[in-house]
């Protein structure tokens, strides 16, 4: 029997037909692990997103824009319109906090000082300038007779002449001289050298100063002739009195009593200066020459 076997032809035909499937297998083994690289990659890009807050993904350009901040910053824009760097997409700058108003520390009132009472001697200047003494107010007597008084323009009025027992002279021999450059009557006056006196035990002057409620000084300068002077001091308020005197059996002598005082508005500081010995049966006397209050 004879054996038939493929002519040429047939031999390129099978041979056409197993490159053909070789390419194919190639183009789908391709297209396979493009398809799979594809989806690998689409798997990372999405689950990279995914992994992240929303929060905290970055913008890429041209990607619509977070209400409230610029493309691609991770910063918010503030309600200012200012961008706030490090703060993520719709976090809020913290409010302010709410001022408090102070309250009011409960009022109590001021507590008042009491009154305050010293005397002490000072010696007197060869001139007494009563301007520079007397800020707040000052008198002088004798000027021009035993009813003259000088007092400072302007003045508080603060010291008040409230008479005294006896009759009342004026000598311008004075050991020292009172000048001064805002009186009134008279406005200025370089060296006085007046005073007034009362002769006999017991007789003298009074005077007072208002209070104000706050520490005041006052200088009063008085004499002596051929007596002893007692000055006695008090408060209107009431309290102890101070006493102080002063001596000269034989001539004249004068003095410059500090005073310091404190007492309540419409209350007052009360001086007593009498004699309370005589060593001249025809006058012994005590003198009263100025008084100035700062």
């Amino acid at each position: 029997m004879r054996r038939i076997g493929p002519g040429p032809s047939d031999g390129a035909t099978t041979r056409t037909a197993r490159h053909r499937k070789r390419r194919r297998r190639r183009a789908l083994a391709s297209l396979t692990a493009l398809t799979c690289l594809a989806a690998l990659v689409s798997y990372l890009n999405v689950g990279g997103d995914r992994a992240l807050p929303a929060e905290d993904r970055t913008l890429s350009p041209g990607a619509p824009t977070v209400a409230g901040r610029p493309t691609g910053l991770p910063a918010e824009v503030t309600e200012a319109g200012v961008a706030s760097p490090g703060l993520r997409p719709r976090q809020r700058t913290p409010s302010p906090s709410p001022s408090l108003t102070p309250t009011a520390a409960p009022t109590t009132k001021p507590v008042q000082a009491g009154p305050v009472l010293t005397v002490a001697e000072a010696e007197v200047p060869a001139t007494v300038d009563l301007t520079a003494l007397g800020s707040r107010d000052w008198v002088h007597w004798g000027l021009h007779g035993p009813d003259s008084e000088v007092r400072k323009r302007g003045g508080s009025l603060e010291i008040r002449d409230e008479g005294g027992r006896g009759t009342r002279a004026s000598i311008d021999t004075n050991p020292e001289s009172f000048r001064w450059r805002d009186g009134t009557p008279v406005a200025a006056v370089g060296a006085a050298m007046t005073s007034v006196y009362t002769c006999g035990v017991g007789n003298g002057f009074s005077l007072a100063v208002a209070g104000s409620g706050q520490l005041h000084t006052v200088r009063l300068f008085v004499g002596v002739w051929m007596a002893r002077g007692r000055l006695d001091v008090r408060l209107s308020t009431g309290g102890p009195t101070r006493t102080v005197r002063l001596e000269d059996p034989h001539t004249s002598h004068t003095v410059q009593w500090v005073v310091r005082f404190r007492v309540p508005p419409g209350e007052k500081l009360l001086m007593s200066w009498v004699v309370e010995r005589t060593f001249n049966s025809d006058c012994g006397n005590v003198g009263l020459q100025a008084v100035a209050l700062r």
